[in-house]
């Protein structure tokens, strides 16, 4: 009882810390984004985790955990229902690690993160009401379905792949959707003239650092919580690789990208320690402390070419989520079979599979759902919505009232 109590302790101080990741994002959205769109942002962080823990109460949990199902598609029902014991109170048995309820928020957290990573990669220029219309489709069908192939127990787990706390399930899960968002999106307004990639500075640079300094933070309980108990040793060493795969990855980053560009860039600083993360995040608690930074380092160098390729394809990301989540989060995904404990050409070839499943199928159901969208009530904000900033238009208020901005 009382190991019981430790290990649901920890495990909600990581769901409070995952929960915290979400003003990470808001902040280094906004701050990477102009000031005439800061409010249409918040709004849509707020929309994405408020919906997204109703919608898993409601079905998701139990699509993404249904139980005994054939590997594919499975639901045990609607609603959350705790499992009693034979006196009618918490069955305490569920898990050794966790009670049911602590094992609900804790999951639901995760589900949420996967549309926060959507809203970036679209920000300036998308409708509200098309993209709350997608979340709700995405994070309440689309992410718990794929998520029970591998954590509930679906084909993919029977298979052998891996992934420890989401580079593929959360991360690339968000990351295809973000780049089919931005392909039918298109750029914004004057991003790309006669062919030259224009920058679009954000407003709010130490905004933005203090969102990845938080997000940093929050991955302590994405990863830390992932052990699903308060191991000290595995724990601890989730904690280490997690934080110096981050570190690498901002100094790689930061390397590489003055190596070329000839300058000291904080945005490329801040998306190498994202990139990091998230490429460590697939195998966090199978690889040593060298493995980590070899896995971060070269997630920071794959960041800055992938931004620059991103560009050179026309494809407008404000805040370098397709980079950052999609890439290293195949990456880190890969990276399993390549290092650590389960290194080894069968267990990469689980992997490869495993990242071209998740790559069929939610590329495939986003482009569904925004085609849709797109060809039925429009998906895209018009040139004067979009010149004069969404906050006006769509929420009739400004973030910073008392102060004007000749920003276009």
């Amino acid at each position: 009882m009382e190991l019981l109590t430790i290990n649901n302790v920890w495990m909600m101080i990581c769901t409070a810390l995952v929960f915290f990741m979400h003003l990470g994002f808001s902040f280094l959205e906004i701050g990477l984004t102009r000031q005439k769109n800061t409010i249409n942002i918040l709004f849509k962080n707020f929309f994405i985790i408020t919906i997204g823990l109703l919608l898993y109460a409601i079905m998701g949990f139990n699509l993404m955990y249904p139980g005994a199902f054939n590997g594919y598609l499975g639901f045990s029902g609607f609603g959350l229902t705790a499992p009693l014991n034979a006196q009618g109170g918490l069955d305490l048995a569920y898990n050794t690690g966790y009670t049911y309820w602590t094992d609900f928020l804790f999951q639901g957290m995760f589900a949420a993160t996967a549309g926060t990573i959507v809203s970036g990669a679209v920000a300036e220029r998308i409708k509200l009401g098309p993209f709350m219309i997608f979340v709700i489709i995405y994070i309440g069908l689309v992410y718990p379905i794929a998520g029970s192939w591998k954590w509930g127990g679906g084909f993919l787990d029977k298979l052998g792949f891996y992934d420890f706390a989401g580079s593929t399930l959360v991360h690339s899960v968000g990351g295809w959707a973000a780049v089919i968002a931005v392909c039918l999106l298109g750029p914004r307004i004057g991003k790309f003239r006669e062919g030259i990639v224009r920058a679009i500075p954000g407003h709010n640079i130490p905004l933005a650092t203090a969102g990845v300094l938080i997000l940093w933070l929050g991955w302590f309980g994405f990863n830390g919580g992932s052990v699903l108990s308060a191991d000290p040793a595995l724990t601890s060493l989730v904690l280490v690789t997690t934080s110096l795969a981050a570190a690498a990855g901002g100094i790689v980053a930061f390397l590489v990208s003055t190596a070329i560009y000839k300058n000291y860039d904080l945005t490329m600083f801040l998306n190498g320690v994202l990139g990091g993360l998230v490429g460590i995040t697939a195998g966090a608690d199978q690889m040593s402390p060298t493995e980590a930074i070899l896995i971060g380092g070269i997630a920071g160098a794959i960041i800055v070419f992938a931004v620059s390729l991103i560009d050179k394809l026309k494809l407008d990301d404000p805040v370098g989520a397709i980079a950052v989540h999609l890439v290293c989060g195949i990456w880190g995904t890969l990276a399993v079979g390549i290092f650590g404990n389960l290194a080894g050409f069968t267990q990469f070839s689980h992997q490869l599979i495993g990242v071209a499943v998740y790559a069929i199928f939610c590329s495939t159901t986003a482009y569904i759902i925004l085609y849709t969208l797109k060809k039925t009530v429009g998906i895209r904000v018009s040139e004067r919505e979009e010149i004069e900033g969404l906050d006006l238009h769509e929420h009739g208020m400004e973030a910073y009232p008392d102060f004007r901005s000749n920003e276009h």
